[in-house]
């Protein structure tokens, strides 16, 4: 009976470690930088696949638009860095070296 109590509980064990395994990543919660699009015009994607690259175009974003990226805690994915419009309050994906002017405003 001791030996089935085992078993019992090395399989709910080794299900939560397939549950916790299949939960989808995730950025951290921080509030990103104020920043600003450096490039001339910058596209904004709404997602990234890892297979195909920048998914959803939802605008362009001219010079000088008020975005949000915080290095080390926000992700970057071949270059395509997760950032924040702060125009209409939303997050995509933009070229990283269109990315500065860290805490201009």
């Amino acid at each position: 009976m001791r030996s089935l109590a085992r078993t019992a509980f090395a399989l709910a064990a080794g299900g939560a470690l397939v549950l916790t395994a299949t939960t989808p990543a995730q950025a951290d919660p921080v509030v990103p930088r104020h920043a600003v699009t450096v490039c001339q015009s910058a596209s904004f994607y709404a997602n990234y696949d890892s297979a195909g690259g920048p998914v959803g175009l939802k605008r362009v974003l001219a010079a000088g638009n008020k975005i949000g990226h915080t290095p080390g805690a926000h992700p970057v994915y071949n270059g395509w860095a997760a950032s924040f419009d702060f125009g209409p309050n939303d997050w995509g994906y933009l070229r990283v070296e269109c990315i500065g002017g860290y805490d201009s405003w």
